[in-house]
């Protein structure tokens, strides 16, 4: 099966697309630019959406839900925003269809024509702003803390499954509070929250660290963001939070009375994640046999495979088999028992071994008189006799340690893949050959960011949080510079 997937080193890109498909995780749509999320890459999805919402609530935030569509002149009252998202709108002009009179099927009735043009939301920011000056009026109303669960449509020319397509699933946190400084806070608890999402469930090392002013979302004031490695020595942009000041709010007139009865501006932030998170998993861990997937997240934790040749041999195999699954149960852990008979063992384990099944269990009628099962981990490929008495209970660490192995394994690639960099001869020649993040001075103006960018195809992927004054020259102008940014090329 694995033959049927390029490798890495062929062809990254090729490989990525290979994997997506034969993983059955997605699949293209009818619609150019759309994708499809097949069972098993939506399953993943929701693991990831369960996690992410409990972490959400348990700092204080609540669902809700906001129109899709919006009207155009909601767009234009923040000008930043507007010209940010200009180009990525999809607009709705009529509302109606007809029967064409000269019988070639279906036509936009002309005489439907909308009063005001819709845009199908890029992002939710002034929907909600403009639904939160009914609900904020005084310091009580406050903070606001919501989140919404939606998809979102960015027109994109060139689109790859999960990493880019015009429509996407995330989630948007937007919050109203009485104070910058309040804001700031939710802003940055916000980034820690993704942080330890990615680190503890995806297994995914970050740097978090702020954008340069290039790089902001549109509207901001600051945005922050969590920055991983891939294995091609590309970064990606994994999740963003952003401390919008008071631009939404007084675009869209939200005050407030303070506890002295005076009226402002409330404060806003937004923050989100999305489907691009399963692009990062897949190409941060999988290999040229497969997915290799964090166990925390598996939407199967581990496969059973009965190997026998007698019906005699397989009732007693499947009564072991349940019996196991039944104790991986009561611990939390998803199991599943393939006695198929019309796929060999052989073909069972490549197909399990494609999805990035943690573990395999593979159990034969020898096996049961051994008292033992042959196990397998999906990281490593390496097999074990395990003793069945207490399987469950061994397989419970096992799958901690996966966890933890393909955790350290990722860092260990991103930490050798961060360069410290003083010239520019140096910047190119590592950009072509080593890749990954490259720490650089630079003179902190959007011009030299710029050219970089246009000489060399690489971007500030962000100012590191915490990051320590250091005395040195930009790169490219030699103009002074008191610390270093990352810089990489980028999905």
């Amino acid at each position: 099966m694995s033959k049927e997937i390029t490798s890495r080193e062929k062809d990254y890109s090729q490989w990525y697309n290979d994997l997506v498909i034969k993983a059955g995780l997605a699949d293209y749509s009818a619609v150019r630019g759309c994708m499809i999320i097949k069972p098993y890459g939506y399953a993943l999805w929701e693991n990831m959406q369960r996690q992410l919402d409990y972490m959400f609530k348990e700092t204080g935030h609540s669902n809700a839900y906001f129109p899709l569509f919006i009207p155009k002149s909601f767009l234009s009252r923040e000008a930043a925003h507007v010209e940010g998202f200009a180009k990525e709108c999809a607009v709705i002009t009529h509302y109606r269809l007809k029967n064409d009179p000269d019988g070639n099927g279906i036509i936009v009735d002309p005489d439907a024509k909308l009063e005001e043009e819709l845009i199908v939301r890029p992002t939710s920011e002034t929907i909600i702003w403009n639904t939160y000056k009914s609900w904020i009026q005084s310091y009580r109303d406050l903070p606001l803390l919501i989140n919404q669960w939606a998809n979102v449509v960015r027109w994109e020319m060139r689109t790859r499954l999960f990493l880019r397509t015009t429509e996407f699933l995330w989630q948007e946190g937007h919050t109203a509070h009485a104070s910058a400084e309040e804001a700031e806070a939710e802003t940055r608890k916000m980034l820690n929250v993704y942080a330890s999402f990615a680190e503890d469930w995806m297994a995914l090392p970050v740097i978090k660290g702020v954008k340069s002013a290039n790089e902001r979302f549109a509207g901001a004031v600051d945005t922050y963001t969590i920055e991983a490695l891939m294995q091609d020595g590309k970064a990606l942009q994994s999740g963003t939070s952003h401390f919008l000041g008071q631009n939404f709010a007084k675009a869209f007139d939200v005050k407030f009375s303070d506890r002295d009865n005076q009226l402002d501006y409330v404060w806003a932030t937004s923050w989100g994640v999305s489907t691009r998170l399963i692009g990062a998993l897949i190409m941060a861990h999988s290999d040229d046999d497969g997915l290799v997937l964090p166990p925390r997240l598996a939407p199967l934790q581990v496969v059973i495979i009965p190997v026998y040749k007698t019906a005699e041999d397989k009732q007693k195999i499947d009564s072991k088999a349940n019996e196991i699954r039944e104790n991986l149960k009561a611990l939390g852990i998803s199991s599943k028992y393939d006695d198929d008979d019309n796929k060999r063992p052989g073909w069972k384990f490549a197909e399990y071994e494609m999805k990035g099944v943690p573990v395999r269990i593979a159990i034969g009628p020898r096996d049961l008189e051994n008292n033992a099962a042959e196990v397998t981990r999906r990281d490593t490929k390496q097999k074990e006799m395990i003793s069945l008495d207490g399987i469950a209970n061994t397989i419970k660490v096992l799958l901690d340690k996966i966890q933890q192995a393909i955790f350290k394994k990722a860092k260990d690639y991103r930490d050798a893949h961060i360069t410290n960099v003083d010239t520019w001869e140096a910047f190119e020649k590592l950009l072509d050959t080593k890749g990954g993040f490259l720490a650089a001075h630079w003179d902190g103006t959007a011009e030299t960011e710029e050219k970089i960018k246009e000489m060399t195809k690489a971007t500030i992927r962000c100012i590191p949080l915490n990051q320590p004054e250091e005395s040195g020259n930009c790169i490219l102008t030699g103009n002074p510079s008191n610390k270093r940014v990352l810089f990489a090329r980028a999905y």
